[in-house]
């Protein structure tokens, strides 16, 4: 199984949009692709998606209660399924909490004698549901801010995707990486991969190139390099949908750089693909936008 988490220090970078778009490019190649986003904040992978419905719920079975061990219901009643067969478990207001949580089930079970590790129980629910069976590609959605959503997703997935920003903002964010990389490896006794690092909203500037050449000059891939399509990802938030849906269902007449930019999340969940080893059976030409009724046999998001 391919598995990896999506995360830049840096906020603002696309993080959330290029897993949505990795996510549908796995899944519209024919591979069975689960995503867990982590990220407390409104705004995110759930809401894109239009599968969170229930975060403010209080009394519904939740991610948080099986990372606990107090899981109200099967964990696969917390799947829910959205477009081209992307299964997700959406984010709930209880992520905030998590790392409370955490350390008050790790001091409960210390008094009978029993560990708990606070960063592998993402890893041990997976484990235990046997998800590597069930799905062929798995990606974390962490937050920015490191903390038990990070930790737990590094140590779930041991890779990377990072999203970079061609700026000066960005270029810290670069010669800090391998730094970040080595820290988070000691702390979690774990050794972690940069499958790919993604230049988004790149505009060609003679400074953004500079900055690409630095993350490359750095040992680090970068398959794909994703121009500024601000108005077309703007348009996926809107719509709730990915970009692939988006220019599908939402643009009266095509256009040529934003299926460029299509071809690009193919191009790179082909990439990713080949680092984990794993083959789609049906890859669509890059860029290819399948006509309204090839989706009719997915699953709707459940309310």
């Amino acid at each position: 199984m391919l598995s990896y988490a999506v995360y830049s220090e840096a906020g603002g970078v696309g993080k959330t949009t290029l897993t949505a778009n990795l996510a549908v490019a796995h899944a519209r190649a024919g591979l069975d692709v689960l995503v867990v986003p982590l990220d407390p904040q409104d705004g995110d992978l759930s809401y894109l998606f239009d599968a969170d419905h229930d975060r403010a719920d209080s009394d519904v079975d939740t991610l948080v209660h099986h990372l606990v061990g107090r899981g109200m219901g099967e964990f696969s009643d917390l799947i829910r399924t959205v477009e081209h067969g992307v299964d997700i478990i959406p984010e709930h207001n209880r992520l905030e909490d998590l790392g409370e949580a955490l350390r008050k089930e790790q001091e409960a079970r210390s008094d009978f004698g029993e560990s708990f590790p606070m960063w592998t129980q993402l890893q041990r629910v997976l484990r235990e549901e046997k998800i590597n069976e069930q799905y062929d590609v798995l990606i974390v959605d962490p937050p920015a801010s490191s903390g038990p959503q990070l930790y737990n997703a590094l140590d779930a997935t041991r890779n990377l995707v990072v999203p970079i920003e061609p700026s000066g903002k960005g270029q810290a964010s670069v010669s800090g990486l391998d730094d970040l990389v080595t820290n988070l490896e000691e702390q979690l006794e774990i050794n972690i991969g940069v499958l790919a690092a993604v230049p988004n909203r790149f505009k060609g500037t003679r400074d953004q190139d500079d900055v690409v050449a630095e993350v490359e000059d750095a040992g680090f891939d970068v398959p794909v390099i994703l121009r500024d399509r601000t108005s077309l990802l703007e348009g996926c938030w809107r719509a709730h949908c990915s970009a692939f849906r988006y220019v599908r269902d939402h643009r009266s007449r095509k256009r040529d750089y934003e299926v460029e930019t299509l071809a690009q999340f193919d191009e790179l969940a082909r990439h990713l693909e080949s680092e984990g080893g794993v083959e789609a059976p049906n890859p669509p030409e890059p860029g290819e936008v399948e006509p309204e009724d090839a989706e009719a046999d997915d699953a709707e998001v459940e309310a």
